[in-house]
């Protein structure tokens, strides 16, 4: 993501309506900024997302009643564009201020960066005003807009009055790894054993159908969002929905791959739905409800026994990492598998005089020289997400992804020295 551009595109409050039927639908009770002067097509796009936004801060049917106590909580959700473009819901869900009985309401921040930790501590601030008056929102999301993303590791401040206690200066800092900023991996280390986490990784990366299941928003955005991730430096190109709306359900009788995340209390229509074979994960259990029945032979066996290490050696040292030093460490483990499989991936990219590169699939599934991995790789070549990957480094012949390169160096130099 580039520094400097916007945080976000907008701020939305979702509230719940009784509905003359007695169910709740949730609708949208405040947008900022309020847009004007749109061209018309991007007048029908923002009306597109203004629909769906109130469905995804609500994905939980509409079956409310009102509370006294709520806990809040924190999630996020994914939209994708007609032209394959991503933005991020970041939600936090709490009760309106007040007393007796009410509803809880959702503030929603819709932007394109992806930066989990960077949004869940803007949501604090919200949270922060919104229990003075919402009034003292607003000036801040004002400052936060006209303040440009930083770039990563550097700090943006913003000045923000709050009645009573004066003018606050908050910081908001991106952390140094940019890939890495929008994950917690402790989250799917807590839930799943290490042998579980490589089962659904081998299924990811050959771009199966995955579904998971809790009862919690958080605990669903947070999973699905690290298993994305541990695709680095490859991206999720097929339908992903960290938490799936009542309404849209039916998703998973999609014949094309999809990773999804869905409510247990809908376990029973999912099963009893027409669907291809699919992995389907409890994270309250920590256990697989259904499955292909090969994952434990897709990873070539050795390089799945070292991960395998790797994942045990964090879980068995849990209390000391911080959860950066746990994101670096797990991520290690898997961007070190795609190093050694496709690392040399570059120097099979053959440029002409104009400078367009041509990959050359055959040489370089031929140089690699374990028969196992030479077996995968053949495999992993026909996903769309290698075929992305490679249609980026055909273009230019600076590398894209400069940790991914940096982690392809380090390898190198070190078989050197092993020589």
């Amino acid at each position: 993501y580039s520094a400097g551009q916007f945080f976000f595109e907008y701020l939305v409050v979702v509230s719940l309506k009784k509905m003359s039927d007695g169910r709740y639908q949730p609708q949208i009770t405040y947008q900022f900024p309020k847009r004007e002067n749109l061209l018309k097509g991007q007048k029908e796009e923002e009306e597109r997302l203004l629909k769906a936004i109130p469905l995804f801060c609500f994905p939980d049917g509409n079956n409310w009643a009102p509370v006294s106590e709520f806990t809040s909580e924190t999630f996020s959700f994914v939209l994708t564009n007609v032209d394959g473009s991503r933005k991020i819901g970041y939600c936090r869900r709490l009760l309106p201020s007040g007393r007796g009985v009410r509803l809880p309401e959702v503030f929603c921040i819709i932007s394109c960066l992806g930066c989990f930790g960077l949004f869940s501590k803007i949501l604090d601030e919200v949270e922060k005003r919104h229990q003075i008056s919402a009034a003292v929102i607003y000036p801040f999301m004002q400052g936060l807009r006209e303040s440009p993303f930083p770039a990563p590791g550097k700090t943006v401040t913003i000045k923000s009055f709050i009645p009573e206690s004066g003018t606050e200066l908050i910081e908001l800092t991106r952390p140094v790894d940019a890939h890495l900023e929008h994950v917690e991996f402790q989250a799917l280390l807590q839930r799943l054993s290490p042998h579980l986490i490589l089962h659904i990784f081998a299924s990811a990366v050959l771009e199966r159908r995955l579904i998971f299941l809790a009862e919690e928003l958080s605990v669903l955005s947070q999973c699905i969002h690290a298993v994305a991730a541990l695709l680095y430096p490859f991206t999720w190109a097929h339908t992903y929905i960290p938490v799936v709306p009542e309404c849209l359900l039916d998703t998973v009788c999609c014949p094309t791959p999809f990773m999804v995340g869905i409510q247990m209390r809908y376990l029973e229509r999912v099963l009893d739905q027409p669907m291809e074979e699919a992995l389907i994960v409890d994270l309250c259990e920590g256990k697989m409800i259904r499955r292909v029945g090969d994952e434990e032979d897709i990873l070539p066996i050795k390089l799945q026994n070292e991960m395998l290490m790797s994942l045990n050696r964090h879980n068995n040292n849990n209390n000391i990492h911080t959860s950066e030093q746990v994101n670096a460490l797990v991520s290690e483990a898997f961007v070190h598998f795609f190093v050694r499989l496709v690392g040399h991936y570059a120097s099979h990219i053959k440029w002409s005089k104009t400078g367009s590169g041509t990959f050359q699939e055959r040489a370089f599934c031929k140089a690699i020289a374990s028969k196992t991995n030479r077996k995968f790789v053949k495999k992993f070549v026909k996903t769309n997400m290698f075929s992305l990957f490679i249609e980026e480094a055909e273009k230019s012949r600076i590398p894209q992804e400069a940790y991914f390169q940096q982690k392809i160096t380090e390898y190198h130099e070190q078989k050197k020295h092993r020589r």
